[in-house]
């Protein structure tokens, strides 16, 4: 049976990249206010939901990575390197 985990047993590959470009931003920038800057952007994820990603607990859809990305001021495929 197939399951839907990266090589890390996560459920993204995504969410240590993210946290890394978080962190990085030149404005302190918290798991809130990335929250807060993806609702800007028309995307409804919550602090709590940021942290699932950034860990591996949470899925990350198309629509997030594109909105991710556009925040965080990188390419999709600087988040799915791993």
């Amino acid at each position: 049976m197939y399951k839907n985990k990266a090589s890390g047993g996560t459920n993204n590959v995504c969410g240590g990249r993210i946290k890394q470009y978080r962190e990085a931003m030149e404005e302190k920038t918290s798991q809130r206010k990335l929250a807060d800057l993806l609702q800007l952007q028309g995307i409804d994820l919550d602090k709590n939901a940021i942290q699932r990603i950034e860990c591996g607990k949470r899925f990350v859809t198309d629509i997030e990575l594109r909105a991710l990305a556009q925040v965080l001021g990188v390419t999709y495929q600087q988040l799915l390197d791993e």
